[in-house]
């Protein structure tokens, strides 16, 4: 077994990877970049070392500076994770070169699977079900108007050495095609370096569906069942489940006999996982092989009770695998959630800045969270946006979303925006739960964006009878603060009236064994606070945990100064909390009118203005485009919403925006 291994990564994948190490016995070796001087995977790791300045073309991307950091510290073999030389084949060469170990597949078979065009030839040829697509890279408009005409509507254009969600578009007519052509070139040259584009037929209300294998080098491949994916918003997952609610015994081992087959044409070792996309009859069509681990394998490793990073590690070093196909189960379910640095409210644009606030839910037996951030540290604009990954398990379907509820209403952010919310608001969706999904659940779902979830009567009257405990024992300890400074003890009241966008609910309280007892519009709502270390929740503490209605409520608590903001289940919710007298008064103060900024093209999120496409006194349409930002290693076109004059330009090309800065101005 290794001694010392280096992890050729950052963030949440390195801590993975770390404590995995950890619990092995073996020595560990992080690399990062002038950014992450200060990041977790370097406190977590037995040794760190700089590799570049802060762009990873600069530092986790150069494959020489990782194997010189391997050679000055004595590492005998590294794990990629997931991203960045994860898939290199030069990488793996150079390694090997170097007499050092790659945790992960051989290089062969990973050139073979990471071109698309070549795997999807690879796999016809191995008897894996295959969509029909062009077998080579289009070369121009003409060919590609041609290709997706011959297939028919709609189309997918991908790049070749795409992944996670980059260099896809689906065109739905040739005009589309022309379109898309050029935009998923530029993307994926960006991105990869490598601006092939193939095209394939779009499947319409497609799922997907991945297989998890582990191959030895002994001819040992399993696969460990299923993963559903299918919750993905521009391509990117968002949501995983495992097991499928959609697959049958049947289709779940045909899948899997297919996957093995393929690993087994390419002589695969380590983990991998073989994509695939079903549709609603059941057909599945490989999709591409990701020859590395994936950011969902928890999901797999709760439903199996098997370490895949342990035994990427245990197949490097020359175990065989100690069990065999028939002795795999499934145990349960496992969902993830992905929770990103990102603004739902705002089309889901990057969200950048200092975590001033982090408490992630505590792991337990049915609670797990994956990261590489802490409170005070900073979400970069040179990386991913991920900032945990939230994983629970439970009996069956219901309970692991049950707990996934509990959990996404316990994590506490702050200084970022982020995306709990909107996870929160599709554990609650009627159609998640009844597992009837697709990889345009979103798109169909929350076609006109996120603008936070809306709780039904009854939801919203527990949350009405927490405010009003909250701000019951927050006037009991003023009420002995103020007895113990001044000698005076202000009455305490049992009626008040919670304001939630200018709808009043009249509330009584009553003190009962453990909390209170509070009547909202006449129906009673039974408030017990959680006991945790023999004392109950305090004021000022971020988190209301207990028991309201007989059924366990998590509540975020947010002082506003004058009343709270209360988040729970995907809802954010401005509540005061006023006396009889004041809420009637209150009916009749104005409303603040914002002011009127149509008159201005803002950047939506922080970034770089790449370009600019207008200049003052041009004309412009409805669609046309006005400038590009890059964030988060993504160009994001903004373009006209009406008709218009430009008036002046307030940035120019080059220049770092913030969120909401002016970049023109149009006339009025």
């Amino acid at each position: 077994m290794f001694k010392k291994i280096l992890i050729a990564n950052r963030g949440e994948i390195a801590c993975r990877v770390i404590r995995t190490a950890r619990q092995m016995g073996i020595g560990t070796v992080a690399v990062y970049s002038e950014a992450d001087r200060d990041a977790l995977h370097t406190r977590m790791a037995d040794e760190s070392l700089l590799i570049g300045p802060a762009p990873s073309a600069e530092s986790y991307l150069v494959i020489d500076r990782l194997v010189d950091a391997c050679k000055r510290t004595g590492a005998e073999a590294v794990h990629p994770g997931y991203g960045f030389v994860s898939e290199n084949p030069d990488f793996c060469r150079a390694l090997d070169a170097a007499g050092i170990a790659f945790i992960g597949p051989g290089p062969d078979a990973m050139a073979a699977m990471g071109d698309k065009i070549a795997s999807k030839r690879l796999a016809k040829e191995a008897k894996v079900s295959t969509v029909p697509g062009s077998p080579d890279a289009i070369s121009d408009v003409d060919e590609a108007v041609a290709v997706a005409t011959d297939i028919g509507f709609p189309v997918m254009l991908k790049a070749s050495a795409g992944g996670g969600g980059k260099g896809m578009r689906v065109a739905r007519s040739a005009d589309e095609v022309r379109d898309g052509l050029k935009a998923t070139q530029a993307e994926a040259k960006s991105s990869f370096g490598d601006d092939r584009v193939f095209i394939e037929k779009f499947i319409e209300q497609p799922r997907h569906i991945e297989i998890q294998i582990l191959a030895d080098t002994f001819g040992n491949t399993l696969y460990l069942f299923e993963r559903e994916c299918s919750i993905q918003r521009r391509h990117q997952k968002v949501i995983e489940e495992a097991p499928s609610p959609f697959l049958d015994a049947r289709t779940r081992a045909a899948m899997g006999a297919q996957a093995v087959g393929l690993a087994k044409a390419v002589k695969y070792r380590s983990a991998g996982t073989v994509e695939f996309i079903v549709d609603r009859n059941r057909n599945f069509y490989f999709l591409e092989m990701n020859t590395r681990l994936q950011v969902e394998h928890p999901v797999t490793e709760l439903i199996t009770g098997l370490d895949l990073v342990e035994w990427m590690i245990r197949i490097a070093a020359g175990e065989e695998l100690p069990f065999t196909q028939d002795e795999l189960r499934i145990q349960g379910w496992a969902m993830e959630s992905r929770i990103y640095a990102e603004d739902p409210v705002r089309g889901f644009l990057p969200s950048i800045g200092r975590l001033t606030r982090f408490r992630a839910p505590e792991d337990d037996r049915n609670t797990r969270v994956d990261t590489g951030v802490f409170e005070g540290g900073d979400i970069s604009m040179y990386y991913d946006p991920m900032v945990a990954k939230l994983i629970t398990r439970g009996l069956d379907r219901a309970d692991a979303i049950r707990n996934m509820g509990f959990g996404l209403d316990s994590f506490y952010l702050r200084g970022i925006r982020h995306n709990v919310g909107f996870l929160s608001a599709v554990m609650n969706h009627p159609r998640f739960r009844a597992g009837d999904l697709s990889t345009n659940f979103i798109a169909e779902e929350f076609a006109d964006g996120f603008q936070g979830a809306q709780l039904d009567d009854t939801a919203l009257g527990r949350v009405v009878a927490v405010a009003a405990a909250l701000h019951r024992l927050t006037a009991e300890r003023n009420r002995k603060i103020s007895g113990q400074t001044s000698g005076h003890v202000a009455p305490l009241s049992d009626d008040w009236v919670v304001r939630i966008d200018r709808r009043n609910w009249a509330v009584s309280l009553t003190p009962i064994e453990g909390g209170f007892d509070v009547i909202v519009e006449g129906r009673p709502h039974p408030v017990i606070p959680h006991r945790d270390r023999d004392h109950f929740w305090q004021v000022g503490q971020p988190l209301f945990d207990g028991i309201v209605d007989g059924h366990r409520m998590v509540v975020q608590i947010d002082s506003t100064g004058i009343g709270y903001r209360l988040q729970h289940a995907g809802a954010e919710l401005d509540v005061l909390i006023l006396t009889p007298r004041a809420a009637e008064l209150a009916d009749h103060m104005p409303i603040k009118v914002p002011p009127d900024l149509s008159r201005f093209l803002l950047s939506p999120m922080p970034g770089l203005l790449v370009s600019l496409s207008v200049s003052p006194g041009q004309t412009v349409v409805p669609g046309q485009e006005l400038a590009v930002v890059e964030a988060m290693k993504m160009l994001n076109v903004l373009r006209a919403e009406d008709d218009g004059v430009v008036a002046a330009l307030h940035a120019a090309p080059g220049e770092s925006l913030a969120v909401d800065q002016k970049i023109l101005e149009f006339e009025q």
